[in-house]
């Protein structure tokens, strides 16, 4: 094994990896979720008008969905949990405007991570996602979005620090790197994502310990040695490792379970019913009569001692009501969608 000390990656791959790293360090905490406002959250009991950590948890696995429908890459989900977090914890949002919020967070990073030709068209989105909006409350929530996060989208996250340790830990080791699947992590990263309490954590450390889990699971003992020096290089105190990683182990033993019902990784199937299916064309490119956002906005602008603004204001801006009988056959249940793309 080659050692990790400074003298030995002087113009090596190393001295690059090593810079990126630091580089990251400096950023994540700009790009963190405010924690006073991830608490708030997660002390609030359920009711209808105040936003709960369930609440939250089950707007990720819809991202998450969406993410899997449209074939978006890893980063854009872990990018959209990102920006869905840092603007609820800065924000009072009420629960019918959560799936608005929803789908700008995932279409904000989808237009940061994916291809331009990736980019699903907002239509398709809303439609997918079943948010009872126009494309105009899309594009006037994406703004107010964007406005609240002072426009800093493209964040450091957890999936960065992943890929990086990944990438350092084989560059001082003869080791194959198929030994350590970065899919495997990746899907282990998700299932993290689709918990609240992760969102408190330093990325750094969440993939420290997903990869440290990994490495323990193979028993290779010269990566886990490689691994406890670049721990030593963040100056991550015991304390605080252990006590993320036993967290991590918990959730991913939890998703590993028999009483976790993980969906297949089989492609998705639209089942509609006969009705739906004579009228699939015509429903398909009708445009819902839904009221747009006014023009005010959705949120107070006074700031909140406890967790920021108050999204108060609009109360009527997205509608409440059903979709019609022939649109509600049209869509397939998003539950079904969802899927932890666990490997077995």
């Amino acid at each position: 094994m080659k050692d990790l000390g400074a003298e030995h990656l002087a113009g090596g791959e190393g001295v690059q990896l090593f810079g990126l790293l630091n580089f990251y360090l400096e950023q994540e905490e700009r790009y963190q979720p405010r924690e006073k406002g991830l608490t708030l959250m997660e002390a609030t009991p359920e009711n209808d008008n105040t936003l709960c950590s369930r609440l939250r948890n089950a707007k990720v696995e819809d991202l998450r969905s969406l993410t899997n429908f449209f074939g978006s890459g890893t980063e854009t989900f872990v990018l959209a949990v990102n920006i869905l977090d840092r603007f609820l914890a800065l924000m009072k949002v009420k629960p019918k405007h959560l799936s608005c919020i929803g789908v700008c967070c995932f279409l904000l990073a989808a237009r940061l991570a994916e291809e331009e030709g990736d980019v699903p068209p907002t239509h398709d989105v809303i439609r997918i996602s079943q948010c009872k909006c126009t494309a105009s409350d899309i594009k006037r929530m994406e703004k107010i979005i964007s406005e609240k996060l002072h426009y800093e989208l493209e964040a450091t996250t957890a999936l960065n620090f992943l890929h990086l340790y990944h990438a350092i830990v084989f560059c001082h080791t003869s080791e194959r790197k198929e030994i350590l699947s970065l899919d495997k992590l990746e899907a282990q990263l998700k299932a993290c994502n689709c918990r609240l309490v992760f969102s408190k954590a330093k990325p750094s450390v969440l993939a420290l310990c997903l990869l440290n889990l990994e490495i323990e699971t193979i028993k290779s003992v010269e990566l886990l040695e490689i691994l406890l020096l670049v721990k030593k290089h963040l100056k991550i105190s015991d304390t605080e490792f252990f006590y993320w990683r036993g967290l991590v182990s918990k959730c991913l033993a939890e998703y590993s379970s028999p009483q976790c019902c993980k969906p297949d990784l089989k492609k998705l199937v639209w089942i509609v019913s006969r009705r739906t299916a004579q009228n699939l064309h015509n429903s398909y490119y009708s445009v819902p009569e839904l009221p747009t956002i006014p023009e005010g906005g959705c949120f107070d602008g006074s700031e909140s001692e406890d967790s920021g603004e108050d999204m108060s204001c609009g109360e009527e801006s997205l509608s409440s009501s059903p979709p019609s009988d022939q649109e509600c056959t049209f869509f397939f249940d998003f539950q079904v969608a969802q899927s932890l793309c666990f490997p077995p």
